[in-house]
């Protein structure tokens, strides 16, 4: 079997629990649509009260979604990887000619596809709920959902290699670990709100280019080539950070025989 099939497998094994399984479609869904109706409901409310609210229009709205796809395109791989442990099939998969590399892929792949599920739908029910469409960016829309899934991607893997490494003790890092950065990413607010001493650490991020661009976008109506440019630079060395550190901890793991005991 190719590479190609066996990353194929690994899809079509998770593909199969969601179609049996309601409970993990709705979860998927849940999230996105809540958070989108609280701060559908909050911009309404703000735009009565403050001109920059109502020039922004849903500019609230956008964020949380393009922030929904980073989060789910982290959760996206290590939820996946949470479940192959929970079950106790994680070492069951390397039996088989799978190589770490082509789990990643896969990982990856559900990652898509899980952003796609939950976030889609959200979006969707911003447009009659609250008469905003994110799809009016067009191509900016493409290039921001692009950025924040491989970004997602490189601490998805980074995570990944914590639990490969240490089993699920460090399974409470693969859901709180993301939400970290938003205060330095100026996801709701410019960042410049941040103090000076601040501003290093966020702009070392490519989500606080991607965010900063969306606001150039939907406020000025302009596309930031500098920003994204920025943030494509910054998602190539952290997405290789993050490749290197799922290698080196399965290595290791390996190494010290706890791979068969990943989900213990």
């Amino acid at each position: 079997m190719s590479a190609g099939g066996r990353i194929g497998a690994v899809l079509l094994r998770h593909l199969y629990l969601w179609r049996g399984s309601w409970t993990r479609l709705f979860d998927l869904v849940y999230w996105p649509v809540l958070q989108v109706t609280i701060w559908g409901f909050m911009t309404q409310f703000l735009a009565g009260k403050s001109s920059w609210v109502a020039q922004a229009g849903g500019v609230f709205i956008g964020a949380v979604l393009l922030w929904d796809v980073l989060v789910r395109g982290q959760f996206g791989m290590t939820l996946s990887l949470l479940e192959e442990m929970w079950s106790r099939n994680f070492a069951n998969l390397f039996v088989s000619p799978l190589r770490p590399s082509e789990f990643a892929g896969a990982l990856m792949c559900l990652s898509i596809i899980r952003s796609l599920i939950g976030v889609v739908p959200a979006a969707l029910l911003a447009i009659p709920l609250f008469h905003y469409s994110i799809f009016d960016l067009g191509a900016p829309l493409l290039a921001f959902w692009v950025l924040l899934l491989v970004f997602g991607w490189a601490i998805g893997l980074m995570l990944c290699g914590l639990l490969v490494r240490f089993g699920l003790a460090a399974e409470s890092y693969a859901w709180a670990s993301i939400f970290v950065l938003a205060p330095l990413s100026g996801v709701y607010y410019p960042v410049a709100t941040l103090p000076a001493w601040l501003l290093p650490a966020a702009w070392s991020l490519p989500t606080t280019a991607v965010f900063e661009g969306m606001r150039a976008a939907m406020i000025d109506g302009v596309f930031r080539w500098d920003l994204a440019a920025l943030a494509l630079a910054l998602d190539v060395v952290f997405i290789a950070l993050g490749f290197a550190t799922f290698l080196w901890a399965f290595r290791r793991a390996r190494e010290r025989g706890s791979l068969m005991h990943a989900g213990e």
